[in-house]
């Protein structure tokens, strides 16, 4: 492969995945009509068009696709194998990309970064918040944090967090003239905050309870439907209808009266969160040190 075909099959891959043109070429650090003019360019040597372009949208094509999975990884371990050269410095540097949830990223990650960043000012962190499952092979990130549950068994899971416990929490206000829910059939009486998903066809999350090794899944209603743990919280705190969150992110509110927890009993913890990476992944420094500053350790 020649220096050329390199330089426009990263051209290629970037535009891939970021499904934008303008995206792209600032990543890129050139210009959009460049970057164009370079796909066009590929796709003339390749016989075959990679890219769906609409004045909204641009999507690979089902040979695009087909490229995309089987050249990512290879130019994404091409920057492992670079990265390991780090390591003759004296210091470790470089990017690591992560993605994770809000909840995640902001009650996990960023405490561990507080701590970590400052002794190491040429380590670098992207953090993507996504609440979808991550292709972090295709996707070209380094690793993801998500509950153990999910976690793919052909991945490394690091335990990040204790057990977690969902909550059902809704504000004064909202209970002032509205019973409370006693089981989770009673939801359905409540208007309840929804969080819609990218994962399923960007179905609504279904609500899950336990007691007493009975499961129970609810699918509940309200007038707003959220894409963001964050907004969530926000719109059971102004009253707007409960809300499904993990304990920890209304754990204060609860404390200082602001929000009500009900069904705690239906409620039993789970698997806590994890870091994950393929397995083949030849880690960086600045990625080992991140593991580590991350890794849960009982008290």
């Amino acid at each position: 492969m020649n220096r050329d075909d390199a330089s426009d099959l990263i051209a290629f891959l970037a535009v891939a995945r970021e499904r934008n043109f303008t995206r792209a070429a600032a990543k890129l650090g050139m210009t959009q009509s460049a970057l164009s003019q370079i796909i066009r360019s590929l796709e003339e040597r390749l016989g075959v068009r990679l890219l769906n372009r609409t004045t909204r949208s641009v999507t690979p094509t089902q040979a695009g696709e087909r490229l995309f999975l089987s050249v990512g990884p290879k130019f994404t371990d091409m920057d492992a194998d670079l990265a390991e050269l780090s390591k003759l410095r004296e210091k470790p540097a470089g990017t690591v990309r992560l993605t994770a949830t809000e909840y995640a990223a902001a009650e996990i990650l960023l405490p561990a970064l507080r701590k970590l960043l400052p002794k190491y000012p040429d380590i670098n962190v992207e953090v993507i918040v996504d609440y979808g499952l991550t292709n972090i092979v295709a996707q070209q990130v380094d690793a993801g944090i998500r509950p153990g549950e999910l976690v793919a068994r052909d991945m490394v899971a690091v335990r990040v967090s204790p057990d977690l416990r969902m909550a059902v929490v809704g504000s004064p206000s909202y209970f002032a003239d509205r019973k409370r829910p006693k089981t989770p059939q009673d939801l359905t009486q409540h208007n309840c905050l929804n969080l819609r998903l990218p994962t399923h066809g960007g179905s609504l999350y279904v609500w899950e309870f336990e007691k007493n090794g009975r499961e129970l899944n609810v699918r509940v209603d309200g007038q707003l439907i959220f894409n963001s743990a964050g907004l969530l919280l926000d719109g059971a705190l102004k009253g707007f209808g409960l809300a499904y969150l993990t304990e920890g992110h209304v754990q204060r509110y609860i404390l200082e009266g602001r929000l009500v927890r009900v069904l705690a009993d239906w409620c039993p913890p789970f698997s806590g969160y994890h870091l994950y990476y393929p397995s083949r992944r030849q880690p960086s420094p600045a990625f080992s040190l991140l593991v580590e500053a991350l890794r849960y350790r009982e008290k």
